[in-house]
This record gives structure tokens, C-alpha cells and sequence, in this order.
């Protein structure tokens, strides 16, 4: 919630889905310029998540940017590995996630 608070008040907007399952049908449906993907969420984990969505030409394109509280090497390398884009382990700043946002859509994006 603080990140997409954070992102609204920099301009940005902010689809928020509640698991893996909803954030594949919105990413699908509504195509975002960016996801930020939780790793920990349920019904299907950010991992398989990304996976679906890098497979499928539709969404493949759409920069994702692991945010998780797994912060081992083996999980940046996991998130490479699954097709992310960018990898912010939590708990990050806010100002990182909006540097990372601003850096993967450029400053035109926001609104």
C-alpha cells in the first residue's frame, strides 16, 4: 500500500490486484506500462506470475520488477531467471521504488 501510494502521489497509476491469479487477468486485461511484482502473494506466487505473463505474447513485453522480502542471491538470480526485469528486495525505501519505476518508464510516463 505505501508503494502505491507513493507512485499515485508521483503522478503514476496504480492497478492493484490481490493475488497472482487477479494480477495476471488485470496485467492481460489493462496491459500497465509496468508491474511491480510481490513474490509472496497467493494462488499463484509472483515467481509462476511472471513466468505466465513473459510467456504470453500479449504481456511479455511489460517490464516486471521483482518486490519481495526475499532478498538471498538465489532469489535475484530465481527472478532473472523467471523473466524479471529489476529486482527491489523489501523492505526498500519508497524512494527506490520510485527511482526504479522512474528509471524502467522514463519521467514522460508519469502523468
Amino acid at each position: 500500500v505505501i508503494y502505491s501510494t507513493i507512485l499515485r502521489y508521483a503522478g503514476f497509476g496504480v492497478l492493484e490486484a490481490r493475488d497472482g491469479q487477479a494480477g495476471i487477468e488485470l496485467a492481460q486485461r489493462d496491459h500497465p506500462a509496468l508491474i511491480l511484482m510481490d513474490v509472496s502473494i497467493p494462488l499463484v506466487d509472483g515467481w509462476e506470475a511472471t513466468r505466465r505473463l513473459k510467456a504470453d505474447p500479449k504481456t511479455s513485453d511489460i517490464p516486471i520488477i521483482a518486490l519481495t522480502a526475499h532478498a538471498l542471491a538465489s532469489d535475484q538470480e530465481k527472478a532473472a531467471e523467471v523473466g524479471c526485469d529489476g529486482y527491489i528486495p523489501k523492505p526498500a525505501e519508497p524512494r527506490v521504488v520510485l527511482a526504479a519505476v522512474k528509471r524502467h518508464l522514463g519521467e514522460a510516463e508519469a502523468a
